[in-house]
């Protein structure tokens, strides 16, 4: 294969469709001249070699339309054509993907900006944005909104190069999965990934941690160590929190960039480092540079390739998604699950996330500890979470339940051991005359008459023991803490 075959076979073919020789030649010219790939056809050859060419980037339509040439530019709306010289154009004018037009005489920069144009076509495809073209792609990155698809195109255009990147982002907005990602879907993905959080290592220790040390490099240094430069051999090394770095080791991992060998603390063997490095902050770092906390030939070392996380409040048509995603792991997890409301995601969309994913994660975790198996209304929700108003449900209870409940409560303070049951009543008619009131003719609300009864019984034990509660509980046969809550409920105090 010769260099301009090879280079034919890996971009994308330019297709000419021209009977007239003297036009095509003039054409062929201009594509040479400013080095796109091409191949021409007549028009009766356009739709069988349209069809065996897998890379096209567009066809470019002369002379005049025939109807199968027509019937191609309406079958193939992913393919972007450009016409030229073609006196009726009335049979394909409502097409969109016609995308523009070369006019005579034909230049350098009318064509390269057509030809940029349909890069663009093709870059931009509804069917590229809204799925992965990879299928490897990971379900992590959830989300439909036009920053997620961004993220995700980035990721797509940088995955098979050999160029650092910089992930750039709020705290929680899920850099690292950016990063595995990449990893996933380049040429290194069969060996190790391996993470450095900067800012969690101690700085004396930062050093030896990347690029490991010998036996007897320091005190505590009983055995040789491969650092995590090592450890990423073939692989990727993914520095998150970069900017936490001290600014010696900034020094010195800009010398590992730059010349792709190390030292081990404490030896003198150089070693390569065959590793692709991806950083991530959610720090300003050109701030930093101007306060000198950070260097900037480090900076644009690594800023090779950026890539911004958007942060949730800028992507809440995606917490639908992400609340499906979260509540399916921790269902796989834990083995419990919850629902929300339609009300209930509304007011989440509301909500500002300073924490972005990672708080959306803990609150969808909190709401299955609390309503495991259930669903999720506003009400239900954290207060700084309640963005809305909705009218609660207040349940209503037959009156036999009420009045249940009431006497329930009027007796749940007390406790009864086992000499006490010998002693005390076999039934409620054994109880003392006194404690039975009669019943009165009009009748009476039997829960009402209740709580007067127990807020009765209750101030008159606190009354004749000065309200030291203590031993008012211990005169009504009930816990303190229990008595405590009945002078809470019943908002009882000493005037």
């Amino acid at each position: 294969m010769t260099g301009y075959q090879r280079i034919m076979h890996e971009r994308k073919l330019i297709l000419v469709v021209d009977n007239d020789a003297t036009r095509r030649l003039q054409l062929e010219t201009v594509l040479a001249f400013i080095g796109e790939p091409f191949i021409v056809c007549t028009s009766q050859e356009a739709k069988s070699t349209f069809a065996q060419q897998q890379n096209l980037l567009t066809v470019i339509i002369t002379g005049t339309l025939s109807d199968d040439l027509v019937e191609l530019v309406r079958q193939h709306p992913a393919c972007p054509f450009l016409v030229h010289d073609v006196l009726d154009q009335a049979q394909i004018a409502d097409r969109i993907n016609v995308i523009g037009e070369l006019h005579a005489p034909l230049n350098y920069a009318q064509l390269t900006e057509m030809v940029h144009h349909c890069h663009q076509y093709h870059n931009k495809l509804p069917t590229r944005k809204g799925t992965a073209t990879n299928s490897n792609l990971c379900k992590s990155l959830v989300g439909i909104s036009e920053p997620m698809q961004q993220v995700r195109f980035l990721i797509e255009q940088v995955a098979s190069t050999q160029a650092n990147v910089l992930i750039l982002g709020e705290s929680g907005t899920g850099k690292e999965v950016v990063a595995r990602n990449i990893h996933e879907l380049s040429d290194r993905k069969s060996a190790p990934f391996v993470p450095v959080n900067c800012g969690a290592i101690p700085p004396d220790l930062l050093e030896s941690e990347l690029f490991g040390h010998e036996k007897g490099a320091f005190t505590g240094a009983i055995s040789t160590r491969k650092g995590r430069f090592e450890l990423a051999e073939g692989g990727t090394l993914f520095l998150d929190e970069i900017g936490d770095m001290p600014q010696p080791m900034q020094v010195k991992l800009l010398r590992v960039l730059q010349e792709r060998t190390f030292e081990r603390v404490g030896g003198a063997k150089s070693i390569k480092a065959d590793v692709r490095i991806i950083a991530a902050t959610h720090q300003h770092l050109e701030d930093m540079i101007k306060t000198n906390d950070f260097r900037e030939d480090l900076y644009y070392r690594l800023n090779v390739f950026p890539i911004e996380t958007p942060a949730l409040r800028e992507r809440k048509e995606d917490i639908p998604l992400l609340l499906k995603e979260l509540i399916s792991r921790f269902e796989q997890d834990q083995g419990q699950t919850v629902k929300f409301t339609e009300h209930a995601i509304a007011s989440l969309q509301e909500h500002p996330w300073s924490g972005n994913v990672r708080e959306l994660s803990n609150l969808v975790e909190r709401m299955i500890i609390m309503y495991g198996e259930q669903i999720v209304n506003v009400s239900e929700l954290p207060a700084k979470y309640q963005h809305i108003d909705v009218e609660e449900y207040k349940p209503e209870y037959p009156e036999e339940l009420q009045e249940r409940e009431a006497i329930n409560e009027l007796f749940s303070g007390f406790d009864y051991d086992d000499e006490e049951d010998e002693q005390g009543f076999d039934s409620f008619d054994d109880a003392p005359a006194q404690s039975v009131g009669n019943l009165p003719s009009e009748g009476l609300v039997l829960k009402d008459y209740l709580a007067d009864l127990e807020v009765s019984l209750i101030t008159q034990s606190l009354e004749r023991n000065d309200w030291v509660v203590a031993r008012s509980a211990e005169l009504l046969g009930m816990r303190r803490t229990t008595l405590v809550e009945k002078m809470r409920k019943y908002q009882l105090q000493k005037d």
